[in-house]
């Protein structure tokens, strides 16, 4: 087995489609999964629901929502639908999931329309959405995640760039409908980082934490920078033991972008992401899996 409140995102075995990255995960000794909508979307939400259920893992999410930013158009009202259509994957993922399955939604923000260099404006129709969602995800049970991505992908991917950021906008919802994912990739370098988690832990918003590396040289397509926890340059033993002391209990996902990871075979690098995570994340952990959160 591996560690209780160990989940492997199904990012980390990205070519592994959803029957064989439940297998894998089950075999693996995993007790829990964070899964992807275009994987669940392949083989049809009834169809993923049987699979999870008779994996017996639990969900920890269901990844991912949000691009909120263009202005008002056809564009958005599509992407406003489409995330209605991920909240009930969500409840209906977590429902099929074991116990302690989480009904979190991973949200990232959106990048710059094209033509604009309004930033602050980009963030505000963040809100916006949210404020449209926020009803739905409240009558499915689902709680909607902000995930601040770190400032090098404000343009094309997240205006959200850090924790205080997504606290901001998640502040002005009730905490079980909104929170923040807690993504060590990209909030490592933030000064304000650990008093932002006591923050969030306050009110209960942490809906997730996620682990990987941050490694340099970065590649070229920055978006596949990650790295197994322990081959970087990231302190885990201070952001575990804050998320930890800011209350969160739930399964902690290992979510890689990588090309080599990606090009190892998906049970490989599931015994690799257990490895790594049992040296670099698990000492700084108390919680076992009888603490573990029930949403």
């Amino acid at each position: 087995m591996t560690h209780p409140r160990l989940s492997l995102n199904q990012a980390t075995i990205k070519y592994a489609d959803l029957a064989t990255a439940l297998n894998v995960t089950r075999d693996a000794g995993y007790t829990s999964i964070g899964t992807w909508r275009e994987p669940v979307q392949e083989v049809g939400l009834a169809r993923a629901i049987e699979l999870v259920k008779a994996s017996e893992l639990r969900v920890s999410s269901h990844c991912r929502g949000g691009f909120f930013t263009v202005p008002e158009g056809g564009v958005r009202r599509a992407s406003i639908d489409d995330n209605r259509v991920a909240i009930d994957e969500t409840a209906a993922l977590a429902a099929a999931g074991a116990p302690g399955s989480r009904a979190a939604l991973v949200l990232v923000a959106g990048g710059l329309p094209d033509g604009s260099r309004d930033l602050a404006g980009a963030r505000e129709r963040v809100g916006d959405a949210l404020a449209e969602l926020v009803e739905h995800a409240t009558a499915s049970g689902v709680q909607l995640a902000i995930e601040p991505l770190h400032p090098m992908y404000a343009s094309d991917r997240a205006v959200v760039s850090t924790l205080g950021q997504a606290l901001d906008i998640a502040e002005r919802f009730p905490a079980d409908a909104v929170g923040v994912v807690v993504d060590t990739f990209h909030v490592w370098w933030d000064p304000q980082l650990l008093s932002q988690v006591a923050r969030a832990g306050a009110s209960g918003r942490i809906a997730n934490y996620q682990v990987c590396d941050w490694a340099t040289p970065l590649p070229a397509d920055v978006l596949l920078a990650r790295h197994y926890p322990g081959d970087g340059v990231i302190d885990f033993a201070s952001i575990t033991r804050a998320v930890n002391d800011a209350g969160y209990a739930g399964d902690i996902e290992v979510e890689i972008f990588n090309q080599v990871v990606w090009d190892t075979d998906a049970a490989e690098a599931a015994a690799r992401t257990a490895t790594a995570f049992d040296a670099a994340v698990a000492p700084y952990l108390t919680g076992q899996l009888h603490d573990l959160e029930v949403s």
